[in-house]
């Protein structure tokens, strides 16, 4: 096996064997692949493609070239997974309300991107919350809590690790068969039995187009299922935020008024319909009452405070969490100028408004400030009153929320009061 000769068959078009896949994987997890030949292969994949066999095999080949977990659990092990978008914090709800049915969710997550929040930077928000701990403490917390999210470690998809940092400079980064493979490849090394995968559509989410949600949508279904992990996919609206609130611990705040059963909204409901379509890949019937009575009953919001708890948390976090949320010191309202209804919302806007005010990073180094950010955002079709408040900005400084109300009101389009979007537009198996 050559690398040079893997590259020269992307170039011309011609098939790449499974073995030659196989290898390549596991050189860029060794060193053997030079950076020069990963960026070249990177490209030999978007510009050419592997069509729907390769896209499977270099999956496990990504997959099985660090540690695979396997568990010895009473229960079945499984996840989600979000393309991302802004206030969506359905991990830190679905994770816990599928343990209180008895799946167990080892849930290995991501920070910030772009214009969209990271579930471990929320997490960050926790005082104490060890998003790295060691597989030992992993594992006993997954057995103990049902659920734990985490990053990933050094030794999970490593070949994954290096093609990324090579993608990611070298505009290869939106290719299908990448995009496929660098997702699943972690996943899969979890040991999941299943998966459900929300691919996001609208302003404040990275694809604004259906048919290309689909057809991404469509190769992640074939290529899980392709590599023996069940998964579907549910497509979700994302043309405004989620959740109510934008930003690190307001998203933790949000999260947690579902769990205490204070919120029955968007953010409650995409997390049920997500969870009862993990429940029904399993073959579990009435996921969707089950999910219900798990977040009504309390029952997921304790699981949520033994994860806390056994990460490194505070151990009475879900009694009194609002005491261990930091605060910010500019908090204020921006009002509606004039009346009428909310007819767009641009969330990607709004997700950069919360990054420039520290929320999120422009920069790989920047530190993120876990108290600012955006909440009470009204939804679309609203009606407001003149003076009634639109959002609420949490700054670190005056100057900072001068900017962001700048942006806010440049986010937010008055007119017609639009016909409602179902918050899930479509299903893929």
């Amino acid at each position: 096996m050559d690398a040079r000769h893997v590259i020269a068959r992307l170039r011309k078009g011609e098939p790449v064997s499974p073995e030659a896949l196989r290898w390549f994987a596991r050189g860029l997890a060794d060193g053997t692949v030079s950076d020069a030949q990963a960026g070249a292969f990177a490209m030999g994949v978007c510009l050419r493609g592997l069509g729907e066999e390769g896209r499977v095999v270099l999956t496990e080949a990504m997959r099985d070239s660090g540690h695979v977990m396997a568990w010895d659990l009473d229960g079945p092990v499984a996840d989600k997974h979000s393309t991302g978008g802004v206030g969506d914090c359905t991990s830190l709800v679905l994770a816990p309300a599928l343990a209180a049915c008895g799946v167990y969710v080892p849930m290995i997550s991501g920070r910030g991107l772009g214009h969209t929040g990271g579930t471990l930077d929320k997490l960050d928000a926790i005082p104490g919350y060890e998003t790295a701990p060691s597989e030992q403490r992993f594992r006993a917390v997954v057995a103990d809590a049902g659920c734990a999210i985490v990053s990933a470690s050094a030794e999970i998809a490593p070949a994954d690790k290096r093609l990324y940092a090579v993608r990611d400079v070298t505009a290869t980064v939106e290719s299908l068969d990448l995009i496929c493979a660098s997702i699943l490849s972690k996943k899969l090394a979890a040991g999941l039995r299943a998966l459900v995968l929300d691919v996001k559509i609208g302003t404040g989410a990275f694809m604004k187009d259906a048919e290309e949600a689909r057809a991404l949508s469509r190769a992640m279904v074939d290529t899980a299922n392709g590599a023996g992990c069940r998964t579907t996919v549910l497509m979700t609206g994302m043309d405004e935020p989620l959740a109510r609130s934008l930003g690190n611990a307001l998203e933790v705040d949000a999260a947690m008024t579902v769990l205490t059963g204070d919120d029955r909204g968007r953010l409650h409901d995409l997390s049920v319909a997500l969870g009862a379509e993990v429940l029904a890949t399993l073959g579990i019937e009435n996921g969707q009452a089950r999910l219900e009575e798990a977040i009504a009953s309390g029952a997921a919001a304790e699981r949520f405070g033994k994860m806390i708890y056994g990460l490194g948390g505070p151990i009475g976090f879900v009694e009194n969490w609002r005491r261990y949320m930091p605060e910010a010191p500019v908090i204020r309202a921006v009002e509606a100028r004039e009346a009428g209804h909310i007819a767009g919302i641009d969330g990607e806007a709004l997700g950069l408004a919360v990054v420039a005010l520290g929320g999120g990073r422009q920069v790989e180094t920047d530190q993120i400030d876990p108290m600012v950010g955006l909440s009470d955002v009204v939804r679309i079709g609203d009606k407001v009153e003149k003076g009634q408040p639109l959002v609420t900005i949490h700054a670190a400084r005056s100057e900072q929320a001068d900017a962001a109300e700048a942006a806010v009101r440049g986010a937010i389009r008055f007119g017609s009061a639009p016909t409602p979007m179902p918050l899930v537009r479509d299903r893929v198996a």
